[in-house]
């Protein structure tokens, strides 16, 4: 498998950005550019990261399709169509997005998230995006969701086999599935049941932790890796059977520092598991 993370700088030549990379020993990376970027510079980032046997992991088209404002809901659609052209371009593992929300916040909870009429309105949205831009190079994902679909393994595989498209794939967040203590506790067995379900389509994978405090009712933090309850050797001996190209990603932690703490948690448990 491949590792990588955020890294902090600015990135107007290539090389530096190649140069922060190696200086963490990161192997995939984040695309760093954002949808503006020149066509010349955004190739000459490419042919660097192919020089360094850098694996472009996602290009992230962070946005909300099902929002409730028509005007919101156009510019997410509009957003995932220019990022997944872009990660067609680049030739990341994926685009990756969630599915959206029918409530005001973007990536919030609502009653009608986890309903037929959602899960319709997903497939016809992913099916709609593939169609316009007939991505050859990288596939389009959905974040699984404690709230929103895909909720889980089962019904990430119902949506791919109702969107029907060879160019949708799976992105795994593991901790965004743990949502219970009965998942928080159960997580190892939540893992290999989902890589033995998902495995073969999985493009990339974040890596992050969950915390379960006894404050009631359920009260459960995402964290660093190494201070919550994710079984990082399941996670990282369940990955390493997959193809080996597919990058494991450090996100959503506050510093560099941070990051280099998560960093060297993983390869300490990475090296548990040989």
């Amino acid at each position: 498998m491949r590792f990588g993370a955020p890294v902090f700088g600015q990135w107007d030549e290539p090389q530096t950005w190649i140069d922060a990379l190696r200086a963490k020993g990161y192997s995939a990376a984040y695309w760093p550019l954002g949808l503006e970027a020149e066509e010349t510079k955004v190739a000459a980032f490419v042919q660097a990261a192919g020089e360094a046997d850098i694996v472009i992991a996602e290009v992230g088209a962070w946005s909300n399709p099902l929002a409730p404002d028509r005007k919101e809901r156009d510019a997410a659609v509009e957003r995932c169509r220019r990022s997944l052209a872009l990660a067609d371009r680049v030739g990341a593992r994926c685009c990756v997005n969630i599915a959206g929300s029918c409530g005001e916040r973007w990536d919030g909870p609502h009653a009608d998230n986890l309903t037929p009429a959602s899960f319709d309105r997903i497939v016809r949205f992913v099916q709609d995006l593939i169609d316009e831009v007939k991505p050859a190079r990288t596939f389009y994902t959905l974040e699984g969701m404690p709230w929103m679909y895909p909720d889980s393994p089962e019904s990430y595989l119902e949506l791919a086999r109702a969107i029907d498209r060879p160019t949708f794939a799976v992105h795994l967040d593991p901790v965004n599935w743990i949502c219970s203590p009965q998942r928080y506790f159960g997580n190892a067995e939540l893992t290999r049941h989902t890589v033995k379900l998902l495995g073969e389509h999985v493009r990339s994978c974040h890596a992050k932790d969950i915390a379960l405090s006894s404050q009631l009712t359920t009260h459960l933090d995402e964290v660093r890796p190494g201070l919550g309850g994710l079984d990082y050797p399941v996670l990282l001996t369940e990955l390493s059977r997959l193809d080996p190209d597919t990058p494991v990603m450090l996100e959503h932690l506050p510093s560099e520092a941070e990051y280099d703490l998560a960093a060297q948690y993983v390869r300490q448990q990475a090296k548990t598991v040989g």
